[in-house]
């Protein structure tokens, strides 16, 4: 046997990660508990469970962000202390989070030559430029090289969080969720992109999920978490959508029946929202709940990212708007939440003018669910029961006489986390310590009680597990049910088919095509989504 070099080169291709019996305790929950998982070189592995199952965790020890209690990690067959991030990057493990860390100041060229760590006093910015531009050449993505984080769609902050860490050449490269926020056209492109990234050898590819569709499509093997612990490890090509439902469910989850052979989870349809549901009869002759006329709203960069759009949502409808990422919805949804001045055109709800204040989403009975709830919808620090008393504190039976009542606001927030089946230490607990699923959830609760006109929900299950996803998406279907008229903007094509009664496109901020969702064609709305025209 030849002894080691003293200083091996740094070593450059696809490693193989082993973590044996890895443990991660936070005081008396053990998040990680005994967790042996073998990654083969070259290999796209992932990691599968419900939220806090422990996939977060496991893959934060692995890249030096929290360090394990007991276990090792084990990189070619040599045990290592991933101390801290520092020590990662230098064994070429590089991660993209499902929150974003782009530094919103700088331009898109800035945050590509800050992740490699070693900038010069000096740039010398028109050689870096082109190297810039040789590099995405490389890769399927296009950004523009001065546009800055702010003016970036989710789906492009996720691209260049991705092109990020490609740009530094990783051997393991651990993706969190990364296409939460992409179209199944980007993220077919995003994932195909990373597997040819590990067969090349190149590379290794850890990445979570929820969506079974991407393992079955693009991983090479699978682990499931349920409760911290390895519950399955299998080849993809030897397991089916059904068993992986199973072991991360558990083997009682009849409550939430795994997705049937070859759909995925968005196409799974919840208890009361069967495929043939009949919509409400609707009315031709009434005035439809939620009435947009020729609005128009500014972007971030000052340029019109709403133009002169129009259309209308009845009562008993859900009406699916689908773009790729980056078209408009964002403003528009911000536009009719009050979020962002509108520059023209007017709004109304239930035939009067709506201008999303708050007395009028109480008189008029308009509710929303945003993206990401809780930078949109909640005050993070504050608890979990004041957060879902931020529509009607004021209001009997939470306030009588001017005075507000904080015990109503606790039973209520009790009753709502135990229907909801919200994970929290309790109604006191700061919303900002919940899970994602469990934050959403608790929005849910808070804007779907009473009655409901109109609902305007934005990607309402951006990064939640298939059981949040089935209850959030048959929450939904019971709104419309009870004759609300439901706006739901989605960048995921399966839950808009299967969803909404009608779909419209929208392309560079206008309506571009309408169809009925049954007899909805998915490649023909891809192509207007693309912004090709027949």
């Amino acid at each position: 046997m030849i002894a080691p070099v003293e200083s091996p080169p740094r070593a450059t291709g696809a490693l193989a990660l082993d973590t044996y019996e890895l443990t991660k305790r936070f005081g008396s929950f053990t998040a990680l508990d005994h967790v042996t998982m073998r990654v083969e070189p070259g290999s796209v592995h992932a990691l599968l469970g419900e939220n806090g199952a422990g996939k977060s965790t496991l893959v934060k020890c692995v890249a030096g962000f929290q360090v394990a209690e007991e276990g090792s990690i084990l990189i070619d067959g040599r045990e290592q202390d991933v101390a801290n991030p520092v020590v990662a990057r230098h064994l070429g493990i590089g991660m993209v989070y499902q929150h974003f860390t782009l530094a919103p100041g700088m331009t898109v060229a800035e945050n590509l030559l800050l992740a490699g760590g070693k900038t010069p006093a000096v740039i010398d910015w028109k050689a870096q430029r082109a190297e810039l531009k040789q590099f995405l050449a490389t890769t399927p993505f296009t950004l523009d090289l001065d546009a800055r984080p702010a003016e970036l769609a989710a789906g492009e902050k996720q691209k260049l969080e991705l092109l990020k860490q490609l740009y530094l050449k990783p051997r393991l490269l651990i993706l969190d969720e990364p296409t939460s926020v992409l179209t199944p056209q980007e993220a077919d492109e995003v994932l195909g992109h990373v597997r040819e990234f590990a067969r090349s050898g190149l590379c290794t590819v850890l990445i979570i999920t929820h969506k079974f569709r991407e393992v079955m499509g693009y991983a090479d093997a699978v682990t499931v978490l349920r409760r911290g612990r390895a519950v399955q490890h299998a080849r993809v090509a030897d397991t089916d959508p059904q068993r992986l439902a199973q072991a991360m469910m558990g083997q009682t989850g009849d409550a939430v029946q795994p997705p049937p052979e070859g759909e995925t989870a968005a196409q799974h349809h919840p208890a009361g929202a069967s495929p043939e549901r009949a919509a409400l009869p609707v009315d031709p002759g009434a005035a439809p709940a939620l009435e947009i006329q020729h609005l128009s709203a500014q972007g971030d960069r000052g340029t019109l990212a709403v133009q002169q759009l129009s259309l209308a949502v009845r009562r008993g409808e859900i009406l699916g708007v689908a773009g790729v990422s980056g078209n408009g919805q964002r403003e528009l949804v911000e536009a009719l939440v009050g979020q962002r001045p509108r520059a023209g055109g007017e709004v109304r709800v239930m035939g009067r003018p709506y201008d999303a204040t708050r007395t009028e989403n109480r008189e008029l009975k308009v509710r929303s669910l945003p993206e990401e709830p809780l930078r949109n919808a909640c005050v993070g620090p504050l608890s979990v029961a004041e957060n879902m008393a931020l529509r009607d504190f004021d209001q009997p039976p939470l306030a009588a006489g001017g005075v507000l009542r904080f015990g109503q606001w606790r039973r209520r927030a009790r009753a709502w986390i135990a229907e909801y089946g919200i994970k929290t230490q309790g109604e006191g607990a700061p919303i900002n310590s919940l899970s994602g699923g469990n934050v959403q959830r608790a929005v849910l609760a808070r804007e779907l009680a009473g009655e409901i006109n109109v609902l305007i929900a934005a990607n309402p299950v951006f990064g939640l597990d298939f059981a949040a996803v089935a209850e959030i998406h048959g929450r939904i279907v019971q709104v419309r049910d009870a004759g609300g008229a439901v706006l739901l903007v989605s960048e995921d094509l399966d839950e808009l088919l299967e969803l909404s009664d009608r779909i419209v496109v929208m392309s560079e901020g206008r309506i571009v095509h309408e169809t009925p969702a049954a007899t909805a064609d998915r490649h023909e709305l891809g192509a207007y989504m693309g912004g090709g025209h027949h």
